[in-house]
Parts: C-alpha cells; structure tokens; sequence
C-alpha cells in the first residue's frame, strides 16, 4: 500500500466531492449531534463546492427500501444531478461511485456522510489503501453516537486520511476574502450557514493585504 503525499492546502481546482448516504432514514439512526445544525453543515458545504465549481459525486443507500431520498438541502443545491443509488455498504466499492470519482481527474477527494463509523470510513480506507489523498468533512458527517462517530474519525486519520471542517474547506478554497470571482457566493453561504458570526460578515474588497471587515452584532 502506498501512502497518499498531501499539499499543504485543498485547491478547488484539485478536488473531487463525494456525498454519502445523506438521507432521513440514516439520520434517524445518528445521535452523534444536533441533526438541525449537521443539515446546516451538509447544506454550507454543498453550496461551497457550487461556488467554487467542484465536481461532487452523490450517492445514497437504497432510497427506495432503505434510506429515502436526500435531503432537500441538497437538492436544492444539485437540482435533478444523478444520484448513484447503491446497496454496498462501501460507496468506493460500487464501480460507479469510483469511477465517478476518478473520472473527474482531481487528487484531493473530500468526503462527508453518515454513518461515519461505516458509510464514511469504509470508502475513505479504501480509497487511502489506493494511496489517494483523502479528506473528511467532520462537521458535514455523523454517526449512531459520539463515540462511534470520533471513532470513526479517529481510524481515518490513524490510516492517513485529515479531518476538517466545512468553514475550514471554504477558507482553503477562498484563500483572500477580497477574491471577487467567488466574493458574492462565499458572503451568501457565510450569512446563511455560518452562525452567528456569518450573518455578521461583510467581506471586504478592496484592501487585497488585509482581511475581511466584519460588522459586529450581538451574538444571542
């Protein structure tokens, strides 16, 4: 097995999304944190990788029989794009799902989805035992609980693979708050899906040496 060699930072121009399983019927099995704000993470992610035109790659464990259809938080953001319905556990085992993924040509493949003690990790190790670079979004991924979710994280990052956050990715991808390509995009998905410190933001063009100007608001 080779190792994966990482760059310092994720580049949208070098990664691939992969969505795992974000359906009703898996989040009714996870209690490893709030569902309201997981569904706010799933849907700032999906939307940073919109933004920054990043391929993504969704999938789902048999809608039909056993998982339902994704969240609408996606949907939104995809529209109609084909979601690769599977009945293996291990998304990176389905053909289709690989394929879909090496197919877009880009190194870095950052993955969210629940449950992260299986639907995550299995493809992630998999991936990781090719010498991929592999990428899990913790906060946009949940598990059966706590433990088994930390569990989970733990055992990607003890093969290889880096844990992060999804404000962490839109960072990383957005690098200068004063980027105009993505300016207007990166301050919508900050004010919806940010908290309370991403309704406050307001983004600074002009200054390309300085950061982002915030305008300060009571937190409650």
């Amino acid at each position: 097995m080779s190792s994966p060699t990482y760059k310092t930072l994720l580049s949208p121009h070098e990664s691939v999304l992969v969505l795992i399983d974000h359906q009703p019927r898996m989040m009714a099995g996870g209690s490893s944190g709030e569902r309201e704000a997981l569904r706010n993470n799933v849907a700032g992610l999906a939307r940073t990788a919109r933004a920054f035109g990043v391929p993504t790659v969704l999938t789902g464990i048999a809608p039909e029989e056993f998982g339902g259809t994704l969240f609408g938080e996606l949907t939104d953001v995809f529209g109609d794009r084909r979601v690769i319905c599977r009945t293996l556990i291990n998304a990176w085992a389905d053909k289709r799902v690989r394929d879909a993924v090496l197919a877009t040509g880009r190194r870095q493949i950052v993955i969210a989805g629940l449950w992260s003690e299986v639907g995550v990790v299995l493809p992630a190790l998999s991936a990781l035992e090719e010498g991929r670079e592999v990428y899990v979004v913790a906060d946009a991924s949940g598990g059966t609980s706590a433990e088994a979710h930390q569990l989970g994280l733990q055992r990607i990052t003890q093969a290889g693979g880096v844990p992060l956050t999804w404000l962490q990715l839109l960072g990383e991808f957005q690098r200068d708050w004063a980027g105009e390509e993505t300016h207007a995009a990166v301050e919508a998905i900050l004010h919806a899906h940010g908290g309370a410190w991403g309704r406050g933001v307001r983004i600074g063009r002009g200054d390309r040496g300085g950061a982002a100007r915030g305008t300060e608001r009571d937190a409650s």
